[in-house]
């Protein structure tokens, strides 16, 4: 009797081990899983640039970028302002009136009465204050709707595609990819203003451009590596979250940014 209390104490005690080690091995794994699948915030946007699969592996298919992308928008349209206050879009608009104004001086001078001539300097101010005026406009409240109507395009030929491969389309889930894959435009336009100031000039962008021929259509102004960078994290983002299997998000992200690609250089040639 003694004997089989005695084992049956052993066989306890040993099934209560073995269960605190599997608890213990098992916490550390629970843990890891809960902090993956912590609600997405803005504080994990650096993610994108640092550890962007682990940004990925939190995505759900909720709202839960909806705070990020207003942070961006916001951040987007504060570096517009920041532009306008710099002086340089009056200053190169100022520049480009006044070479029109001196050209048409020697040209039409002697050609039309002065009061018509005075007539047409007064119309290249206007178009000139026109165009501050529009440019004002554009880096400031038309960059960011710009940026967020391409998200949602992106987004919505991207749920196409997934629904065509036969998987369920989760929208939120890529426009959550978009969204933080976007704080890579956010890097390109602050490199941009810092470009723009250093060489006093609007004339600047984060393209090849520099690499082609000055004053002619230039194709490399349509290679951005910025650009290159954001689609290289969508196709991750797709990948992490299982909306499209590796090749199909490979080969769908480099026929949207060829598309894209292409699209610029034809504006150069326009």
């Amino acid at each position: 009797m003694a004997l089989s209390i005695a084992l049956g104490l052993a066989a306890c005690a040993a099934l209560v081990e073995e269960r605190t080690v599997t608890s213990l091995a098992l916490a550390p794994n629970t843990a890891e899983h809960d902090r993956r699948r912590e609600p997405l915030g803005v504080r994990h946007a650096l993610l994108v640039f640092t550890a962007p699969r682990s940004l990925f592996n939190r995505v759900e298919d909720t709202g839960a970028y909806g705070w990020a992308l207003v942070t961006l928008l916001g951040l987007v349209t504060l570096l517009g302002y920041a532009e306008v206050q710099t002086g340089l879009i009056d200053r190169v608009v100022e520049e480009k009136t006044e070479k029109e104004l001196a050209k048409l001086e020697e040209t039409q001078l002697n050609l039309v009465d002065r009061i018509e001539l005075k007539d047409r300097m007064e119309s290249i101010r206007k178009a000139g204050v026109f165009e501050k005026t529009m440019t004002r406009i554009g880096v400031v409240g038309l960059r960011p709707m710009y940026l967020l109507a391409s998200f949602m395009l992106i987004a919505s030929v991207l749920y196409a595609m997934v629904a065509l491969t036969g998987r369920k389309p989760e929208y939120h889930t890529l426009m959550s990819i978009c969204v933080y894959a976007g704080f890579i435009e956010l890097a390109a336009f602050v490199l941009q203003l810092a470009l723009m100031v250093y060489f006093k000039t609007t004339d600047v962008d984060t393209s090849l451009r520099a690499l082609g021929p000055v004053g002619k259509p230039n194709p490399l102004a349509s290679i951005d590596p910025f650009r290159i960078w954001f689609w290289v994290l969508v196709g991750m983002g797709l990948t992490v979250t299982h909306q499209l299997g590796r090749r199909m998000a490979i080969t769908t992200c480099t026929v949207l940014c060829v598309l894209a690609v292409g699209g610029r250089a034809a504006l150069e040639y326009l």
